[in-house]
């Protein structure tokens, strides 16, 4: 039998009706009890609260530049002071460890990522100085913890749950991966915040669009008798899409930081125009494929592409300013009659970059600690970031020998469960064609596939933070059908939460066991081997 709303059409226009198929029984926010909306910001404050004092307190520890921070931090106290990147002297990290800048040299450097994420980390270090520890990592602290809040407002949104936005929450506030990456001034956690950002935003432009196209189709609809008449071959067009806009600037913002934004850009791009054909599909559109892709897919483009670019532009602001920064007068020293129409300072930035992408795909070089991605799922050779090995009366080591250890090692009950939840999301969004399901799996590939393109080039664990919170996503979705529907009975309900309910406990458990290898508390050396479950990583 067909759907009521194709047997009675007259009634399948009206906006309500509309509303109903294309977003599903919603209450209000402004006639949900006072209670719940308090929860709807207070669960998620307080979840990015926990994740705040794990990622703040002590965050000046160690005092001094751990593993890549030494590239990062100095190009970040050049921008500063020049607003590009210039050379340091031999031993400038001696130097600089104490608070000593002298080595900064007047000559430009040749460095291969974009500026954005190095600009965050100068932000910290000119509010609380360049000789501030504190100050080195403040920014990545603190996007750190307010993606905990960010992601915990997307699941609920998502899995219009209080309970699960604050399981997502927590999940993240507490896994040593992210806490790693937040206490640390690396790039990675700011490519993870603006995509997850960019995310967030198009999951609003999502609900944003719908309600325009049953707005619409139902105007035309009382104009038309009941029925939208020929408005119905393609639908109509929903007007400038705001969020999409958010969108394109995040992940401007996500390309200026790391080149591997570009993955978040075309898959994200692509989702949103998926979205608009399943939505112009439900409305009743006959020709929803073309009509998204005419009436939204189009616009769609111009409203995160050029606008994702000029962003990225924007973000080298500084390089374009300066005289002498690496490559900016390459152009002028090498005409071209087939390109000289393109301003010499585009066309001095396009060679850049140029040389910049023949060193990261010709990257092989050998690496400790280096990680093939098929690893990355069961964290297969986690990355440290700093280590001592202090005997008895160094630095306060009351044992024979202690540690002091950072390594990027997540939560295992987390990242094990996370990888399997992804799994079996795929047969889930295969049996059941769950949009959630389909919008955690993009956003999770757009982070992890790229890299298993590259097999031979060096690369880590780290890099996985990228897709850390879709993974977070998967598991908060996977338990959430542990825990059961609304209309399950109640013994069910009550074994999926009790199920649920020990996942998490047990998971802050363990988190609370490998925190001091996360934050470079000196622990006893024998201390630190129980924690090294497996050979590869030590």
């Amino acid at each position: 039998m067909a759907p009521r709303w194709l047997r009675d059409p007259h009634r399948a226009f009206t906006r309500n009706a509309l509303l109903t198929r294309l977003i599903g029984a919603r209450a209000s926010f402004s006639t949900t009890p006072a209670s719940l909306r308090l929860w709807f910001w207070l669960a998620p404050t307080l979840t990015a609260f926990v994740g705040g004092l794990l990622r703040f307190v002590r965050l000046g520890q160690p005092e001094s530049l751990v593993f890549d921070e030494t590239y990062y931090i100095k190009d970040a106290y050049s921008y500063l002071q020049s607003g590009y990147e210039r050379n340091w002297a031999e031993k400038a990290n001696d130097l600089f460890n104490r608070g000593i800048f002298t080595a900064l040299e007047n000559t430009p450097e040749y460095v291969v990522h974009p500026p954005a994420g190095k600009w965050m980390i100068a932000f910290g270090m000119w509010l609380f100085g360049p000789d501030s520890t504190f100050g080195w990592r403040f920014s990545a602290a603190l996007v750190g913890t307010l993606s905990i809040f960010v992601l915990a407002l997307i699941a609920q949104k998502m899995f219009r749950s209080t309970i699960l936005g604050a399981v997502a929450g927590l999940l993240f506030a507490v896994d040593g991966h992210a806490i790693v990456q937040s206490r640390t001034s690396l790039l990675d956690i700011f490519v993870m915040f603006w995509a997850l950002l960019a995310f967030g935003a198009l999951l609003l432009d999502r609900d944003d669009g719908r309600r325009r196209l049953a707005a619409r189709l139902s105007t035309l609809a009382k104009a038309h008798g009941g029925v939208p008449g020929k408005n119905l071959l393609y639908g109509p067009w929903l007007g400038v899409r705001w969020w999409r806009l958010a969108a394109g600037v995040s992940l401007g913002l996500c390309i200026g930081t790391k080149w591997s934004g570009l993955f978040f850009l075309a898959a994200f791009g692509l989702m949103t125009v998926v979205w608009d054909m399943s939505a112009r599909r439900i409305a009743g559109i006959k020709y929803w494929v073309a009509g998204a892709i005419v009436k939204d897919g189009i616009f769609a483009f111009v409203s995160v592409v050029p606008v994702a670019a000029v962003t990225y532009l924007a973000t080298w602001t500084g390089w374009f300013l300066s005289k002498d920064a690496y490559d900016r007068n390459w152009a002028p020293s090498n005409p071209s009659t087939t390109w000289g129409w393109i301003p010499d300072a585009l066309r001095s930035l396009w060679h850049y970059h140029s040389t910049a992408y023949n060193f990261h795909t010709g990257l092989d070089s050998d690496h400790p600690y280096k990680a093939n991605a098929w690893s990355w799922f069961v964290m297969g050779r986690p990355t440290s970031f700093y280590s001592q090995y202090p005997v008895k009366g160094e630095d306060g080591c009351t044992a024979d020998k202690c540690a002091t250890m950072i390594t990027s090692l997540g939560n295992p009950l987390i990242w094990w469960g996370g990888s399997l939840a992804i799994l079996f999301l795929i047969g889930v969004w295969i049996a059941k064609r769950d949009w959630r399901a389909g919008a955690i799996l993009v956003g999770f590939a757009a982070g992890y596939v790229p890299w298993l393109l590259y097999p031979s080039r060096t690369i880590f664990f780290f890099y996985a933070i990228a897709y850390e919170p879709f993974m977070i996503l998967a598991l908060t979705l996977v338990l959430g059908i542990v825990m059961g529907k609304l209309g399950d009975p109640p013994w069910r309900r009550q074994q999926g939460a009790l199920f649920a309910g020990i996942f998490v406990v047990l998971a802050v458990a363990l988190s609370a066991y490998f925190y001091p290898i996360w934050a470079a508390e000196q622990i006893p050396f024998e201390y630190w081997r129980q924690h090294m479950w497996m050979p590869s990583w030590i």
